[in-house]
């Protein structure tokens, strides 16, 4: 059975796409832990990120990198920090979360957001993407 994500990525499931390419897919999590929290996620389902090839690990962090400035910007963040974990869905995935302060990547903090601040803070990020 195909992951959340696999369904996201195939358009059975809505979501705000923040950036795609031929390997990776981002879009905004509808928990975020601050607004403006981006799940990079390759479209391969892949379990661990760890389990890939260096040459795919190398990629997917490549990916998330690339949109960093532009979440960074759009939220007003000091930083953006990185989370990969992965236990809650068998598909590799990053976090990007906007921080202000360590305490700011703590799951406690997660917030459902409305599909308006979703659709707002999406239009803000790929406002600030630099192909």
């Amino acid at each position: 059975m195909p992951s959340i994500f696999s369904r996201i990525i195939a358009g059975e499931i809505p979501c705000h796409k923040i950036w795609e390419d031929d390997r990776f897919f981002a879009f905004l999590d509808i928990h975020p832990y601050r607004p403006g929290m981006t799940l990079v996620v390759p479209k391969a389902e892949i379990d661990n990120a760890f389990a890939m090839d260096d040459a795919t690990y190398c990629a997917f962090l490549t990916a998330a990198k690339k949109l960093v400035p532009a979440i960074k910007t759009a939220t007003d963040a000091a930083r953006v920090g990185l989370m990969i974990e992965g236990l809650e869905i068998p598909h590799a995935h990053i976090k990007l979360i906007p921080i202000n302060t360590a305490g700011d990547m703590d799951s406690t903090n997660a917030q459902p957001a409305t599909p308006e601040e979703l659709a707002t803070m999406a239009e803000r990020i790929r406002t600030n993407l630099h192909a």
